[in-house]
């Protein structure tokens, strides 16, 4: 399970303005359900995922993981530059303590990157370093993986590779998913979340949980129409 206790969040905005992303949320995340997290752009999506994976320290309150939690599929941020692929990859082994060279040789087959693997990530292309960053993703049983948005990169061969990989992991772990595009979380997803100026719902069922975003979007665009409205009357 993953426990959220007490957990805010807020950011500086420029003007001296502040978004809070979540304040004083206490949930628990069980095993055997897979989430979809859903909210308009800027509600924090992105921020809350990253908190759960624990790459973001909340400003109160802590998270708990009860299970192995991945960071965000794909993210390649914490790659060193100035080190090889390979090199990287034997780092984030010893942090995870799972064999490097097993990780290796899967990252290897995986990627398909080649000599490039022994070349340092500072020279790697965007496309590059996703092939080793969902490599190294891949190549370690998590029990949650984490996706904000994407689960797939590169051309058409390789996107199917990363969706077959990914799916037979999701057959032994769960998912937390942020997506705009409701169809990936229909595929993936059973239950989900609804953040919305700072607040969480839960909803046991997908399908309501969409529904609920779609009404949010919806109310915030009459919000907007009716604004502009006023403003042309004034």
């Amino acid at each position: 399970m993953i426990r959220l206790e007490n957990v805010s969040k807020t950011f500086r905005l420029p003007g001296g303005l502040r978004k809070t992303v979540v304040r004083d949320l206490t949930m628990t995340i069980p095993r055997g359900r897979s989430l979809a997290l859903l909210g308009r752009n800027g509600a924090g999506k992105s921020s809350l995922l990253r908190l759960i994976a624990g790459t973001l320290r909340p400003d109160s309150g802590r998270v708990i993981h009860g299970c192995r939690v991945s960071w965000p599929l794909g993210f390649s941020g914490s790659f060193h530059r100035a080190m090889s692929g390979i090199q990287n990859v034997r780092f984030v082994a010893r942090i995870y303590g799972v064999d490097a060279d097993e990780l290796i040789a899967f990252v290897r087959e995986f990627s398909e990157l080649g000599d490039y693997l022994h070349q340092p990530v500072a020279v790697y292309s965007a496309g590059m370093k996703a092939r080793l960053a969902f490599g190294v993703s891949m190549g370690i049983r998590f029990d949650v993986y984490l996706v904000d948005e994407t689960i797939a990169v590169g051309d058409a061969d390789f996107k199917r590779k990363c969706r077959a990989v990914f799916e037979d992991r999701l057959s032994a772990s769960d998912v937390i998913m942020v997506s705009h595009a409701p169809g990936p979380l229909r595929s993936y997803c059973d239950c989900g979340l609804v953040l919305e100026n700072g607040r969480l719902e839960y909803y046991d069922d997908v399908e309501d949980a969409i529904a609920r975003h779609v009404a949010n979007l919806s109310a915030g665009h009459a919000g907007a129409a009716l604004r502009e409205a006023h403003e042309e009357l004034s």
